[in-house]
């Protein structure tokens, strides 16, 4: 694959009373609306700039209903701008999840999980059933002049999937065992995913925040997949992943930011070492790699965002190979109709291993939802890979460009007042060069089906 050419455009959660489910929708307003200072000295509230949010149904006791507008944890615009970390998405974009307040305290509450039947084609391909599962909560208040906040993301894949992740054609990373490199297989996500709190200072359209994690996330990359609208329906990662955000899981973190109205700037260290084989664990931080993003978000429409990394030693099994990373990304978040919505992404990562080569990967893919019950998938990929192969083999430390292009269909056959339920199925073609062709055969095919049950 040719190296692409960049383009600019490119739980903790305190007591509390009775829960409503409450939908952050963007209205069609592109202009900036920050909070008023003194909303944020009474629990990060606003009444100004709403932006169409329907505050119908929510608790409100205890509540200055002069101070209604949900601000983000990081300044003063709406809290849907906010995605994992301290990554944007595109402020229209819906947050759903259950709400809870008591006094100055927001919390929100989400979670999914799918049960998946997965057979992946081709001569290297397996069976499994698996399920793949988060868990999260954040909680905001007004504490001195600013606001603090709580973050805590949970998983049970280590028991759900197992240390040997579940078959995934193409993908690369981690290890299961300490010895030997994950190759056609996802790894399980940590039972701690994030254990974060920040501090944010704001006046009019403009803040300073400090974000913290043991885990957390540094900013690098777009939002971690799970959390984009775009790639979440489709219930295995992105074969590019550990070119884009790879980092979301990092056992030591601390970033500072600024943010001006609709333009974010920031800086983290980090722990570059992933996540080992045990991970039921908080391992020991470290600050030994850095990262900067810029994040625009030019409207409520659209995300966009540009870093750069510096990860010292990412890999257990290669500890004497640092990785910098570039990556951009464009997301869009709109509407189709009435009750219709979409989101789509495209993301362009690069690895430059030192020692090593220069790996480039890009993903485009998107969400469709109409009404409340169908919702349609697809996801294009393209990588550059170098570990596909082991000592002895010939092909062991070669670079080949692969690809994979996959669509699929949800169903949600219930839906309640917090909760929903779904049925899905998947299908994938994987494309490799003639060289590969006979480890992985000419076209794998590879199918999914799965249930999907999550808050909302």
């Amino acid at each position: 694959m040719k190296r692409f050419s960049l383009l600019a455009l490119v739980l903790l959660w305190p007591c509390v009373t009775r829960a409503q489910t409450h939908h952050h929708p963007g209205s069609a307003d592109t202009t900036s609306h920050p909070a008023e200072p003194s909303a944020r000295e009474h629990g990060a509230m606003s009444h100004e700039g709403m932006h169409g949010m329907d505050m119908a149904g929510m608790d409100m006791s205890g509540m200055d209903m002069d101070h209604s507008h949900m601000s983000g944890m990081y300044g003063p615009y709406a809290m849907s701008r906010e995605a994992s970390g301290t990554s944007w998405q595109p402020e229209a974009a819906r947050h759903e999840g259950v709400h809870l307040m008591r006094g100055p305290w927001m919390v929100m509450i989400h979670g999914f999980a799918d049960g998946v039947y997965d057979d992946q084609g081709g001569h290297r391909g397996d069976i499994k059933f698996f399920a793949n599962n988060m868990g999260m909560a954040m909680a905001q208040r007004a504490l001195g002049p600013g606001t603090i906040g709580l973050r805590g993301m949970l998983s049970v894949e280590p028991a759900s999937i197992g240390k040997d992740g579940y078959p995934l054609l193409l993908q690369t990373g981690e290890t299961a065992d300490g010895r030997t490199p994950l190759i056609d297989r996802q790894h399980p996500h940590d039972l701690f995913m994030e254990l974060a709190g920040s501090y944010s200072l704001s006046s009019d359209n403009r803040s300073l925040f400090l974000y913290g994690g043991l885990p957390g996330e540094p900013a690098l990359g777009p939002p971690a997949f799970m959390h984009r609208f775009s790639a979440v329906n489709l219930p295995v990662a992105p074969t590019t992943h550990h070119w884009l955000d790879s980092t979301h899981i990092t056992y030591g973190v601390l970033t500072a930011g600024a943010v001006v109205d609709r333009v974010k700037v920031e800086a983290s260290t980090f722990r570059g070492r992933e996540p080992d084989e045990n991970r039921w664990d908080i391992e020991s931080p470290r600050l030994d790699s850095h990262s900067f993003r810029l994040s625009v978000n030019p409207t409520l429409h659209w995300a966009m965002q540009v870093s750069y990394g510096r990860i010292h030693s990412p890999e257990q099994l290669e500890p004497d190979v640092n990785t910098d990373r570039m990556t951009a990304s464009a997301i869009y978040d709109g509407a189709w109709g009435d009750t219709g919505r979409w989101e789509a992404t495209l993301a362009w990562g690069q690895n430059h291993n030192r020692p090593g080569r220069t790996l480039d990967a890009l993903i485009a893919e998107g969400g469709f939802q109409s009404g409340e019950r169908h919702t349609i998938f697809a996801r294009a990929e393209s990588v550059e890979k170098d570990e596909l192969f082991l000592e002895p083999d010939a092909r062991a430390g070669q670079v080949f460009s692969v690809g994979e292009l996959t669509g699929g269909y949800r169903y949600a056959f219930y839906r309640a007042e917090h909760a929903s339920a779904g049925i899905g199925a998947a299908g994938t073609l994987t494309f490799v060069p003639t060289k590969l062709r006979s480890a992985y055969g000419d076209t794998p095919t590879s199918a999914l089906l799965f249930l999907h049950v999550g808050l909302r």
